[in-house]
């Protein structure tokens, strides 16, 4: 099963019939619960239990429900406020012990947030209020499980959650049903700091080092086949980030611009090193220009968890 999706809104809804929540920066997971057994699987349905050993060992407090399946995102705090970087590093982990030394570095926490089938019984015709009353109901608590509370004044929550610097609130309509894998209006997302993905086609060197990585360039995939031109971003790519990012670019050089039209390139930079356009990274960013450019974009991580296809596809359902 894939999970419900949100809409981007400019502003959070009022009213009784709304329930807000905290927008977490992290990996939106499902947990499959049976007895002993826990299986976790990323919004495209691909296995990554193997990553976060401490989300599914005994004592993390998801194991003796039976039959349960919860929706909620993995994050990694790092002085109260998760960070996306910090979880980015797992997401392509598939070595067991590696996993465990990272978990046991910097731990992951699933907030849960809904419940979609509970004792081999389907909830996702349920209104939400219902869901959450069950989900609060099973009593999930421990240091790698929680449930984090909803509220009911969208306008204040929006404002905490820009103090407190984090990514901004999801809105959801107390009476909808789930619609899994379905980008709804009943559920709403409203970002302090913009933040989508996008597809890497190239990359230049830093001025005076050509052995270390200065910027990558990206694209919006489309359905028609086309990529959209949507500048480069450096910000955030230095140190080992960017060295880690380097190897994997090299391994998929390619001759050609994969641009209709190639972008521009500063006088003195050389050209551009494309590469076939297979990663997708988040990126996040003030807006995007008249000229279909991100404004001030900042690096954040490799998405794993996403394909230049699915990107395509998610592009068509915004529109």
């Amino acid at each position: 099963m894939r999970p419900m999706l949100a809409t981007p809104a400019d502003t959070v809804p009022e009213g009784e019939d709304w329930l807000h929540e905290v927008k977490w920066d992290g990996m939106r997971v499902l947990a499959h619960v049976s007895g002993a057994s826990v299986r976790l699987t990323s919004r495209t349905e691909r296995d990554v239990t193997v990553a976060f050993p401490e989300l599914v060992a005994p004592d993390a407090g998801l194991h003796g429900y039976d039959d349960l399946l919860l929706d909620g995102e993995v994050v990694i705090l790092a002085d109260g406020v998760p960070s996306f970087a910090a979880l980015a590093e797992r997401f392509n982990v598939s070595d067991a012990a590696m996993a465990a030394r990272l978990g046991a570095a910097a731990p992951a926490t699933f907030l849960v947030f809904d419940v979609l089938q509970a004792m081999q019984r389907p909830t996702l015709a349920m209104p939400l209020r219902q869901r959450r009353q069950l989900l609060e109901g099973l009593q999930l608590a421990s240091a790698r499980i929680q449930v984090p509370p909803t509220f009911t004044d969208g306008a204040q929550l929006a404002e905490a959650t820009a103090a407190q610097h984090l990514e901004g609130v999801v809105s959801k309509r107390a009476g909808s049903p789930y619609r899994p894998g379905r980008r709804s209006p009943d559920w709403r997302k409203i970002v302090h700091r913009r933040t989508d993905s996008f597809v890497i086609c190239g990359w230049l060197p830093e001025r005076d080092n050509d052995l270390a990585l200065g910027s990558v360039y990206l694209a919006t995939p489309t359905p028609e086949g086309p990529l959209l031109y949507r500048g480069r971003v450096g910000s955030g790519l230095a140190g080992t980030r960017g060295v880690g990012l380097l190897t994997r670019l090299r391994e998929l050089a390619a001759d050609h611009s994969p641009f209709e039209q190639d972008p521009p390139v500063e006088p003195g930079r050389g050209g551009i090193r494309w590469v076939h356009p297979e990663l997708v990274a988040d990126v996040e960013f003030l807006g995007i220009s008249d000229g279909g450019q991100l404004r001030q974009p900042r690096w954040r991580g490799i998405r794993a968890d996403l394909t230049p296809a699915e990107l395509a596809a998610t592009e068509t359902e915004s529109r």
